[in-house]
C-alpha cells in the first residue's frame, strides 16, 4: 500500500488489515466517503459514486455505471450516459453501440482495454432520455476526478450530447468536429465524433466518423504529457 494512502487512511482510523477484512465495495466507500473528492483514489471514487444520491436518478437505476479500461491510458472516451443494457451490466458501451465502438478503436490502432471509457452521466436516464442540465452539473465533478487520475493524452468525446456537455455549448455536432477544442485547466485536447448509436442508424456518415478517428490520432501523436 502506497504510503501516502496509508497515511489518510489512518487518519481516519482504518487500517489496512480492517480494510482487507471488510467486502471492498464496503472498505472503499469508508475510506473515502468523508474526503473531497480530489483525495479520491480510484477505488474510493467508485464506491462514491455507486453511493451517489446527488439527483433523482439515483432513485431509478439497477447500478451505477463507473467506466471501464486502464488506469493509464492515453485516450478517454465520453459518451453522454448509460443505456437499458448498461444500467444491466453495470458497464458503459456494450451491446451493439459498445462493438462498434471497439471495432472504431481498433481501427486507429487501439483494443478497449487500452483505453478508459466512461459517460458524463453515470446513472441511465429513464426512457434513455437526453440527460438534463442538472444531471450533467451534479454527475460531471466524478468525471472531471477520473479525468484528474488518468491524465489522459486526448478526450473523445461521442455524439453531440456528451460533446456539448463536456464543452459547455448548445453548438450542434457539425460545428464541434475536425477542431482541436480543450477540457479542464488541464486543458486536455478534446475531438468530437459521432456517438456509435448514431452511426448504427446512419451507416453512410461511418466515413466522416473515420476521418474524424484519423484526425484524433493525428493530434494526439502530436500532444506532449
Amino acid at each position: 500500500m502506497e504510503p501516502a494512502r496509508r497515511q489518510y487512511l489512518e487518519a481516519l482510523g482504518l487500517t489496512p488489515w480492517a480494510l482487507r477484512s471488510a467486502p471492498p465495495a464496503q472498505a472503499a466507500l469508508e475510506a473515502g466517503s468523508e474526503l473531497p473528492l480530489e483525495h479520491l483514489g480510484w477505488e474510493e471514487l467508485r464506491a462514491r459514486v455507486a453511493a451517489c444520491v446527488r439527483c433523482g436518478l439515483s432513485a431509478t437505476r439497477t447500478q451505477t455505471v463507473f467506466g471501464v479500461g486502464s488506469h493509464t491510458a492515453q485516450w478517454l472516451v465520453v459518451g453522454e450516459a448509460p443505456g437499458a443494457e448498461e444500467d444491466r451490466q453495470g458497464e458503459p458501451f456494450v451491446g451493439r453501440a459498445g462493438q462498434l465502438l471497439n471495432a472504431m478503436l481498433r481501427a486507429i490502432g487501439l483494443a478497449r482495454g487500452e483505453v478508459f471509457i466512461a459517460n458524463v452521466l453515470k446513472c441511465r436516464p429513464p426512457g434513455n432520455r437526453d440527460p438534463g442540465g442538472e444531471e450533467a452539473r451534479q454527475c460531471m465533478p466524478y468525471l472531471e476526478r477520473q479525468i484528474a487520475l488518468l491524465e489522459p493524452r486526448i478526450m473523445l468525446a461521442v455524439g453531440r450530447i456528451a460533446a456539448q456537455n463536456l464543452l459547455k455549448t448548445d453548438a450542434p455536432l457539425s460545428r464541434l468536429r475536425r477542431q482541436v477544442h480543450s477540457f479542464g485547466h488541464s486543458r486536455v485536447p478534446l475531438i468530437v465524433t459521432y456517438h456509435p448509436a448514431y452511426l448504427l442508424r446512419t451507416p453512410a456518415d461511418k466515413r466522416k466518423a473515420w476521418e474524424d478517428l484519423k484526425f484524433a490520432r493525428e493530434v494526439c501523436a502530436r500532444v506532449q504529457r
